[in-house]
Order: C-alpha cells, then structure tokens, then sequence
C-alpha cells in the first residue's frame, strides 16, 4: 500500500489530473540528479528536476510472487547531466533511483512513490540510453554463500587474503601512449607484476576511473578495455600488483599459500577424461 497525503489522494480521484512523473539519481559518489517527464523543470526538496533530459519509462510491473519488477528507462544523452563518458566507465553502476508521481500543479500535496531499487544493465547507442532498474526482489536472486573453486575466491589484499598491497602499489606518471588501452609508466616492476591487477587514474580526463590490467610487459600496460576517455601523457596513475588465483602465484609471487581459499586438487568433470578407456 503506497502513502499518499488526503490532497493528492482527491486529485489522483478528479476527472482531470495534472501529474507528473520524477527520477530521482544518486551515483554512488554523491551525485545527485532529478528529471522529469513534465515540460517544465520542477524543485522538489531542494533537487531541481530538469525537463531537458527526456526520459521515458516502461510499463512499471509488481507482483507478489517475488519475481523481479520489470521496468527500464529510456532517455537521451545530455552533456549537462548524463555523459556517455561517465556511463562507460561506470560512474553509474549501482546507482540509487526513486520514480514518483507528482501533481505539478501544487508540489506541496507530495508524492507517490511508484518504484525505488537501483540501476542494472545499462545500454547505450548513439545518443540515447536504456537502463534497467532493479528492485529489491533482485537480490533475491544473486549467489549467497560461497562455492567451491580450483581458483582463489577471494579478492587479493581482502580480510581473508591478508595480503598487504601497499608495497606492492605504484603511483606513476605516464610516460608514452600507444592507444586507448595501451600506455607506457617507468617501472622496474618484473613483466607480468600487474597482470591482471587494476589501475586507477588519479589525474587527467579519466580522473577516478579503474580498471584491470590485461597484460604488463616492460613498461607496457595494457587495460582489458580502452578508457571512455583520451589518455594524455603526465596522468597519473595508480597499479597495484595482479594475481591470476592460482595457488602457484599464491605461493611464489605472495608467500601466502596458507590462505588460499581455493580447492585446487577437488576433481572436476574433467577427471572423467583422464581415465584411460576400455574396449
């Protein structure tokens, strides 16, 4: 049962109505965004709720069976708010949004909240943009618990690893850039010491944006995808030490082969394969 105050409970009952519908974003980093459908930005608590955005919503679904809502947005692209920059690299992964209905006639009857959860899949093309959003029930869904794994399920320099990165951390400046996944840093590290790690960019366009290393060869990186924007000689940049979860790595790069939280000698489908076969 949704609270709606007795002002906007007498208006949604009228024969003409004069509603409007709202989104409010909030990133993960604070950001914080409001738009609407109505022809006219709207200031709600203090968030100004632009108009310019366009954003259109699906057919918002509930059910009580606890099967995930179905609804996703629709909206363009717009260098004020929503850069396709920042979607790339993940600005708004998981970021909080609250769908209601107002009566913009008279802001002060409240609201009705019509769907909270948080952005999912979001897809892009040309200068328009799909995101899903994702209810609680979602949750409900995902893998709880842990399960059994010839790697390492732990994530390195975690609680459970014990792994101390900060030795094994670097914050250099760049040197050479071959594209936009490939550049070059000054490091004595050995070949193959940020495989598969993750780099962050302190300064530059791409300023607080990570990523994984996908090979480190000399003084070459190279990103598992390129970055949503240019790399510039002189960023900086934090590497931090790679790990591929084999207990080999564990035991000759770390020392650390006690906490290993892999079970690496449990058979799998493929020991059927091993047994020679009798005619």
């Amino acid at each position: 049962m949704k609270n709606v105050s007795a002002a906007l409970a007498v208006h949604l009952g009228g024969e003409v109505t004069t509603l409007a519908t709202c989104w409010r974003l909030e990133r993960n980093d604070g950001w914080v965004r409001g738009f609407t459908d109505h022809d006219r930005s709207l200031v709600i608590d203090g968030v100004t709720y632009v108009a310019a955005t366009g954003f259109l919503p699906s057919a918002i679904k509930s059910g009580s069976d606890l099967s995930v809502d179905n609804l996703d947005v629709d909206g363009f692209l717009d260098d004020e708010a929503l850069k396709a920059e920042d979607l790339t690299a993940g600005l708004f992964d998981g970021a909080r949004i609250d769908i209601f209905l107002v009566n913009w006639a008279d802001l002060s009857q409240g609201r009705v909240l019509l769907r909270r959860g948080w952005l999912g899949e979001v897809k892009r093309a040309d200068n328009r943009f799909s995101a899903e959003i994702r209810g609680i029930a979602n949750r409900l869904q995902q893998v709880a618990g842990k399960l059994y794994s010839r790697l390492c399920r732990t994530d390195l320099g975690s609680a459970e690893c014990k792994v101390v990165l900060g030795p094994l951390t670097d914050e250099l400046a760049i040197s050479a850039v071959s594209s936009g996944d490939t550049f070059t840093v000054p490091t004595a590290r050995p070949t193959g010491f940020y495989t598969f790690g993750v780099c962050t960019f302190l300064t530059g366009a791409n300023a607080g944006a990570a990523t994984e290393v996908l090979q480190h060869n000399g003084q070459s990186i190279q990103l598992f995808t390129p970055m949503p924007r240019p790399i510039a000689i002189g960023d900086q940049v934090r590497l931090v030490v790679g790990c591929d979860k084999t207990p080999e790595t564990c035991h000759a790069r770390f020392g650390n082969i006690l906490n290993f939280r892999g079970e690496p000698h449990i058979p799998g489908n493929d020991k059927v394969f091993s047994y020679p076969i009798k005619s």
